[in-house]
């Protein structure tokens, strides 16, 4: 199990509660060339079977993470560190890389889709086939550790973007991203975010993020991680079953900080009880895919 960008900070703040050994690796926070305050309050609210956020992106930017974060999770043996990069160009992407490339001890890095390009019209880069393309391209041409693109699923044809997200040079794809919603105060008349619209994401959302791993999983032959509304170790066997190679937790996690350890623990008591075999994924990836370590290979749907 895998504990999903922006819901696990940069690691070590939950170093205390959960035996980071034990998991199957984190995701940072998003990381940007220049740091960033985020959006206004209030940017995260409870809804049904589920929350929304609109933080904005906060975060330390990559050189302080470099700086401040990076040496204290590398003393933390077994540990795999996925680098979460964005940018709101393509040149700033691939500066936040190289800038990670010369940074030790780092597995891979996610590449965060559901940014708006803004020195082209604000489109998001998930949401157009081409412009996909060229960012994956040029990030993968930048990297020196393997490239996974985290999809935005605002899509009409997820399958279609992860093919293009392939074809631009990724080693693994990550999906869903969050749904863009909004919730409306009906006492006050307003947006309940300030940002008017945030990011849907936890149970409710699991189904159609289950179904999106489904329709990827018949488009790519690379490597698949699933997430979106993961609670107990069911949900993810759910999406191995549909396709997924790995599976990250996210908003669990604010309910229960131990929640990624705990449903990784559940899903090897499922191996067990299921007779399923649990095994350590050896892939052209090396070893940045010890991420992989203890899941079970799972194919029912066809």
């Amino acid at each position: 199990m895998i504990a999903a960008s922006g819901t696990f900070g940069y690691g070590i703040e939950f170093e205390e509660i959960v035996s980071l050994d034990r998991i199957g690796g984190f995701v940072t926070k998003g990381l940007s060339r220049e740091p960033m305050a985020g959006n206004p309050t209030p940017r995260i609210i409870e809804t049904a079977a589920g929350m929304m956020n609109a933080i904005g992106l906060q975060n330390m930017g990559v050189l302080a993470f470099i700086a401040e974060k990076l040496p204290r999770l590398r003393q933390i043996k077994g540990l795999v560190i996925i680098a979460n990069v964005f940018g709101f160009t393509i040149e700033a992407c691939v500066e936040v890389i190289q800038l990670l490339n010369d940074a030790p001890d780092i597995a891979m890095y996610e590449l965060n889709a559901s940014c708006p390009n803004t020195s082209h019209g604000g489109m998001v880069f998930g949401t157009d086939p081409p412009q996909l393309w060229e960012l994956v391209a040029r990030c993968k041409a930048a990297a020196r550790r393997p490239l996974m693109v985290k999809l935005s699923p605002n899509v009409t044809d997820i399958g279609l973007m992860a093919r293009v997200a392939a074809d631009g040079g990724a080693d693994a794809v990550s999906l869903v991203n969050t749904f863009v919603s909004l919730a409306i105060d009906v006492e006050t008349r307003r947006p309940r975010i300030a940002n008017i619209t945030g990011g849907l994401s936890g149970p409710a959302i699991k189904p159609i993020a289950v179904r999106m791993v489904h329709e990827v999983s018949k488009n790519v032959t690379i490597p698949i991680v699933g997430m979106g509304g993961v609670v107990q170790a069911e949900d993810a066997v759910e999406f191995m079953m549909a396709g997924a190679t790995a599976v990250q937790v996210g908003t669990a996690s604010y309910a229960d900080p131990r929640a990624v350890e705990n449903i990784a623990n559940g899903l090897k008591r499922w191996c067990i009880a299921h007779e399923v075999l649990q095994a350590r994924l050896a892939h052209r990836f090396g070893s940045a895919l010890t991420i992989c370590s203890g899941l079970c290979w799972l194919r029912i749907v066809e």
